[in-house]
């Protein structure tokens, strides 16, 4: 555990780089050669930290290239914050010189877990709400923090299963580890849809829970229907597909509530040509700059 002297200051964290409130999109190989020829009009791009840990080659020439003329948000897939395990040295300082490079205006990282011992999983796994992950947590966050001398966002997660041994419900837990570390939220509204039908919760009540001054960024994506043992509904945050109409809604509704923020359009499996994604973000766009509308859900 780091001892306070070493710990950022609150206001030493909350000292960093903002992202448009526009809609942007995560930037993908197929794509990079498009988006320098056409310089489209758009909010940001982000990109998944851990595609990028080499110190050279296409990606890093043509990042570099794109990073000269958009904001930037790096996304982190692989710190495991919540693992019972110290943080990964060598991970953290490849994360740390990644940032150092790029510069960008937002990092982020998942509330959960992907590592046991010296065994890599690659998966985003939930955790056990309870004081123990907690502090847990807040050390690790407090740690990246200071190692990478700037504010982080974490993202609340999509979950299948719970754990019997939590004694916090989700959104009071983020709310006391963002007021502990003084780092931000990244909402992702999807994963607040999937999560509160797997699991037969309002998702508008669990949106107002959450530390809405605290949200850097809000992320929108697509989700996959399955049937569980029971037949009953299970949706799983595949990255997959457009944003659902019921997403969107939920989209509006968040944005009544925390004012244009900005917004990434996620897409990681059956990419999309250029134009289909680019449109896609026109669309969240369209609703950072409508008038809100009264929140009544």
């Amino acid at each position: 555990m780091l001892s306070p002297t070493n710990i950022l200051s609150k206001s030493q964290v909350a000292r960093t780089l903002t992202l448009p409130a526009r809609a942007g999109v995560g930037l993908k190989p197929e794509h990079f050669k498009e988006i320098l020829a056409t310089e489209p009009d758009i909010g940001f791009f982000e990109v998944h930290a851990e595609n990028y840990m080499v110190p050279g080659g296409p990606f890093h020439y043509y990042l570099s290239r794109i990073r000269e003329r958009y904001p930037l948000s790096i996304h982190g897939v692989g710190l495991s914050i919540g693992a019972e395990s110290p943080l990964d040295i060598d991970h953290l300082q490849a994360l740390a010189e990644l940032v150092n490079r790029y510069q960008p205006e937002s990092f982020s990282e998942h509330l959960a877990w992907s590592t046991h011992s010296d065994v890599f999983l690659n998966d985003l796994l939930p955790l056990p709400y309870n004081t123990t992950t907690l502090q847990r947590v807040c050390d690790h966050i407090d740690q990246v923090q200071t190692h990478l001398g700037r504010r982080i966002l974490l993202e609340n997660p999509a979950t299948y299963v719970e754990f019997a041994a939590s004694t916090w419900i989700e959104a009071t837990f983020i709310s006391e580890v963002v007021r502990r570390t003084g780092c931000g939220l990244l909402l992702d509204v999807n994963n607040v849809y999937v999560s509160s039908v797997n699991h037969q919760r309002d998702a508008h009540a669990i949106i107002r829970a959450l530390p809405l001054a605290q949200v850097g960024e809000i992320h929108l994506a697509g989700f996959a229907e399955q049937a569980d043992g029971n037949n009953d509904r299970l949706l799983i945050d595949s990255h997959g597909s457009p944003v659902a109409q019921v997403v969107w809604d939920l989209y509006a509704f968040t944005l009544g509530l925390t004012g244009p923020t900005p917004t990434l359009l996620e897409r990681d499996n059956d990419i999309p040509a250029w134009p289909l994604l680019l449109a896609e973000a026109k669309l969240a766009d369209m609703q950072l700059c409508a008038e809100p509308e009264g929140v009544s859900a």
